[in-house]
């Protein structure tokens, strides 16, 4: 019995010095950051040299090294990327080091380091592009031609490369002006005017201004459209800004002076208005694409040339918008499920059903569509073999994510998150599930989610569709008679589980609740004892979250695809875009003006399908969920308050 005690207290006197030496390692490295952010090198260099073998060992000294360089000192770099190559922390050293050198034109260090980057961003691209310029490599150009229709918001060294490209020779007036409506219709007047400054005798600044802040006016006032390209460009541009406010002043106003600009010009200015129309779904859209003709459209017009085209049920019009999209663009899930939509609605079924096959594996929204036109329905495959013992081991020993555990620990969670991502590269389904399980046990839920989600072959939906805080969200949900599949698939969306996350509009919690929208429910339920301090406690912000999707539910036909819509971009928006007649509820969701929306709306609605699977042991149907949306002008909304 003695010994018994002996060892225990032993234990217990190991285990208290462990963490006591843990929370002091913690405490120099949390020195060594604050050092840096404070730009105090003395102060940086004492807890660098006190940080001992840490797990964020190397991320101090990355602080230290950094430090330096922005004192043009780079001395260090090259022996701590040696003994830390492929690592998080090195690759984003290595790029700042290019940055670094790049800015200074020593393409030496450019040229060599550059190939070692694992994933380069634009901005390191462009500077090894201009390192191969500099040692007169024309085919660089050809690289940087790349560039010209995709950098329409250029950083310094892209822009300093495009000056490049326009100094060579290689761009004429017709491309730099097919660059700046791109710009033009991406909503990037600046970034427009820059590009024009490299035309020989560009557009007069003063107009310019009218022409995209002033369109209407401007339009208004203009006698007559002038002779020169510059002036008939500009008109066309205050035609795309006229219609973001008014499509059909701006279709009155181009189709009053359309004889005055030349073809291309006044096809572009159409498509403008078609797009502009498009997004607010406004049936004349259809129209005005057909009046664009053959003008070469920008990825985001091909697509809502398509939704325009779905809204109208104008089956043929969808088929003929999507094979002329680019073919990569084509190939994504939600334009080859529409595709195959359009062949089924003409009759070519074998067709249609080779498109369905391509994409009725994936676990998304247009992977379940596909899946339900091909006769099968939606549920979570056979789950893997449990992680070993061996697997787990391995998965705890990874260095990269004992760093990234590290960093959850110390409350650094964006740092976080990229290091357990970075972590991820190259692993196999079975090093996946072992690092998903390992994210789990320490209820990290949104990296376990993520983790779960990269599997190819073998996988374990229970992880991909967590369910934690069951004792406060299943109660809720029924208090509130509420889906609770259709609640865990929302909370999924909104936070993967994290319950002090916070958007960058001030959303927060599990539900992602805005203040004003937990202020008004908290009202509207009678809680007592309400403040915003309380947004984050978990049975509170459960509590008005679930609160808030019956009221929204309530207010729109019961419908969970409207309500979801609502939940994100609120209800008099979810309401406005119903149609004017039936639509199917996948072509409400596609054809939402908001990306993120569409987006939200779609993921909501599938991970509802998968954890009513997990539930309750059974298929369950996507499009039955998605149903139809019933026109507008049959609902009236019963609580105009609702935020």
């Amino acid at each position: 019995m003695k010994f018994r005690i002996f060892l225990a207290a032993a234990a217990l006197s190991i285990g208290t010095v462990v963490a006591t030496a843990q929370e002091a390692g913690d405490a120099t490295f949390l020195a060594a950051r604050d050092a840096f952010r404070a730009g105090d090198l003395k102060r940086l260099e004492q807890a660098v040299a006190g940080v001992g073998n840490h797990p964020l060992a190397s991320y101090a000294e990355n602080y230290r090294l950094r430090n330096l360089l922005a004192r043009d000192d780079d001395s260090g770099i090259p022996d701590f990327l040696a003994r830390n190559e492929g690592s998080y922390v090195a690759e984003k050293l290595r790029a700042d080091w290019l940055r670094w050198a790049g800015k200074r034109a020593l393409w030496n260090i450019v040229d060599r380091e550059y190939p070692k980057l694992i994933a380069p961003e634009a901005e390191q691209s462009c500077y090894a592009q201009l390192a191969r310029i500099a040692r007169g490599e024309r085919s660089a150009y050809d690289t940087a031609l790349t560039y010209w229709q995709t950098q329409l918001e250029p950083g310094e060294a892209c822009r300093s490369l495009l000056d490049q490209l326009v100094a060579s020779g290689r761009i004429d007036a017709n491309a730099i002006w097919a660059r700046a409506r791109l710009q033009i219709e991406a909503n990037r007047p600046a970034n427009a005017r820059q590009t024009l400054a490299y035309l020989t005798d560009p557009p007069d600044a003063k107009s310019f201004e009218a022409a995209t802040k002033n369109a209407a006016p401007w339009l208004a006032r203009l006698s007559a459209v002038p002779a020169s390209r510059s002036g008939r460009e500009l008109v066309a541009f205050a035609v795309r800004y006229a219609a973001a406010n008014d499509p059909s002043f701006a279709a009155a106003e181009l189709e009053r002076r359309r004889s005055a600009l030349q073809a291309d010009e006044s096809r572009w200015a159409w498509s403008q208005i078609a797009l502009q129309s498009a997004r607010k779904l406004q049936p004349e859209a259809l129209g005005w694409y057909a009046k664009a003709g053959d003008t070469p459209l920008s990825e985001e017009n091909h697509q809502w040339k398509v939704r325009s085209a779905l809204r109208e049920q104008a089956w043929g019009t969808v088929r003929q918008a999507i094979e002329a999209m680019p073919a990569d663009l084509a190939g994504r899930p939600e334009w080859v499920y529409w595709l195959g939509r359009a062949y089924k609605a003409g009759g070519r079924t074998t067709d249609a059903d080779k498109l369905f096959r391509k994409i009725a594996d994936q676990a998304n929204f247009y992977g379940n569509l596909a899946q339900e036109e091909l006769g099968g329905s939606v549920q979570p495959p056979p789950i893997a073999a449990a992680p070993t013992a061996e697997e787990n081991r391995r998965a705890r020993e990874t260095p990269g994510l004992q760093r990234a555990l590290t960093l959850f620990r110390l409350d650094m969670r964006t740092e976080a998150v990229r290091e357990w991502n970075w972590s991820l590269r190259g692993m196999d389904d079975r090093e996946l599930l072992a690092a998903a399980q390992l994210a789990s046990s320490r209820q990290i839920w949104d990296r376990a989610i993520n983790t779960a989600d990269r599997t190819k072959a073998e996988h374990d939906y229970s992880l991909r569709f967590l369910a934690p805080y069951g004792d406060q969200v299943r109660p809720a949900a029924r208090e509130q008679s509420l889906d609770d599949a259709w609640v865990y698939g929302l909370m999924r969306q909104e936070s993967r589980f994290i319950t002090n996350a916070r958007s960058n509009v001030g959303a927060s919690g599990l539900m992602q609740l805005m203040p004003a929208t937990a202020r008004w429910v908290a009202k509207k339920i009678g809680l007592r004892d309400y403040h915003p301090g309380r947004v984050n406690e978990t049975d509170v912000n459960v509590l008005l979250g679930t609160s808030y999707m019956r009221l929204v539910m309530e207010n729109l036909d019961n419908h969970p695809v409207l309500a979801s819509a609502a939940y994100n971009a609120g209800p008099g928006r979810a309401k406005q875009w119903r149609g004017a007649r039936p639509l199917e509820g996948a072509i409400y969701a596609e054809t939402i003006p908001f990306s993120e929306t569409r987006d939200y709306v779609k993921k909501v609605m599938s991970n509802a399908v998968y954890y009513s699977a997990l539930f309750n042991g059974k298929p369950d149907s996507l499009k039955t969920r998605l149903g139809t949306v019933q026109p507008a002008a049959s609902q009236t909304m019963k609580d105009p308050d609702l935020p």
